[in-house]
């Protein structure tokens, strides 16, 4: 897949909850002064205040002049990302963007917004409950279904026993549900067995860890592989075998976050999954704007009852690892990447900064 610049200057990574966005946009009717709100799920991810929230805010900036994006971070807290909601429609809001905190809760967001004529687009999230107006994001079975046959495929290649753990993602995170969905359509039919699986609340990882401690007590050298569905949950998975002085199997990852890129590299983690974020973005902040305008675009595929703009992400393993992060435009720099502790490996893997 193609990847975009990724251009972080750094007042932007310290965004404040109002961001105004401004630029050479051309004046339209109901546009021109709109107040976006842009609202993210948690900091447990440093996705979002990297990337997601200064991305977005830069494409505002070239589509309209005059706009602001109200950005704000719920903590993973879903009664603080609803008071946050509820601010952003007080303060005028023309288009809310939301990663909700839990995909449930956040049906009364929809509904309380929709109420005053706001849309919503659901962004990287869905929220399966109550229709939002769009949703943008990439498409999460995928992403389960390819980084589960990902680690097939290489245990199947090096003739592994034993069986596979499951390390899902939130209960309450409808795309976590979605790559628990593509993760079995990988592992059910692979013929490694199914050990064990966990649904890790909130995504966090000493969850995750606590979880995979006791499974590799009750399954002792009966570990082939792991499949972690993000690289949170992946990198604790590796606590949890290094802390249990047990050789680590290959665990999968996604996101492509600099500390799993590292054990990628390592030969700690054995995948994860590249998003380059610009373009989701990018998608979401055109049709906020659209949204703003007082247009209403059509989405190119549709799930849950909402029109959406799906894309599809790239497994990163050992083997491609060196062409994804010099391939122009790459989010995170090699030379962050390939640190002192990595310079040897990076080195093997043709990775110079």
């Amino acid at each position: 897949m193609k990847r975009y610049g990724v251009l972080v200057a750094a007042g932007l990574l310290a965004l404040s909850t109002t961001v105004t966005a401004c630029g050479s946009g051309t004046k339209t009717a109901g546009g021109t002064d709109a107040k976006i709100a842009f609202l993210m799920p948690d900091i447990a991810s440093t996705r979002y205040e990297l990337f997601d929230a200064p991305l977005f805010t830069a494409k505002m900036k070239e589509l309209c002049a005059g706009c602001q994006v109200l950005y704000q971070n719920a903590a993973a807290d879903p009664a603080k990302q609803q008071q946050q909601a509820n601010s952003m429609l007080a303060q005028g809001v023309k288009a809310i963007v939301i990663d909700p905190v839990d995909s449930a809760a956040a049906a009364s967001i929809v509904q309380a917004a929709q109420g005053q004529g706001v849309p919503v687009i659901a962004y990287d999230r869905p929220i399966p409950d109550k229709k939002a107006d769009y949703y943008i994001s990439f498409d999460n079975e995928k992403i389960g279904q390819l980084i589960a046959q990902s680690l097939v495929d290489h245990l199947k290649a090096t003739k592994a026993t034993g069986g596979i753990l499951q390390v899902n993602g939130s209960p309450t995170d409808a795309a976590a549900g979605l790559i628990k969905k593509g993760i079995h359509s990988a592992v059910d039919p692979s013929g490694f067995k199914l050990l064990a699986e966990f649904d890790t609340p909130g995504w966090t990882p000493p969850k995750a860890q606590e979880w995979v401690s006791g499974q590799i007590t009750r399954f002792p050298n009966q570990i082939a592989g792991v499949v972690a569905a993000n690289d949170g949950t992946g990198g604790a998975t590796i606590a949890a075998f290094k802390a249990a002085g047990a050789k680590v199997p290959p665990v999968t990852g996604n996101d492509a976050e600099l500390a799993a890129l590292q054990r990628v590299i390592s030969g700690d983690q054995y995948n994860t999954i590249s998003k380059p974020i610009k373009i989701v973005a990018d998608a979401a902040a055109t049709v906020a704007h659209e949204f703003a305008k007082g247009n209403k675009p059509a989405g190119k595929t549709t799930l849950f009852d909402t029109p959406s703009e799906l894309f599809t992400p790239t497994v990163v393993t050992r083997d491609n690892i060196a062409k994804v992060l010099q391939e122009p435009g790459f989010a995170v720099k090699i030379s962050d990447v390939c640190t002192a502790e990595y310079k040897a490996a990076c080195t093997q893997l043709g990775l110079n900064s």
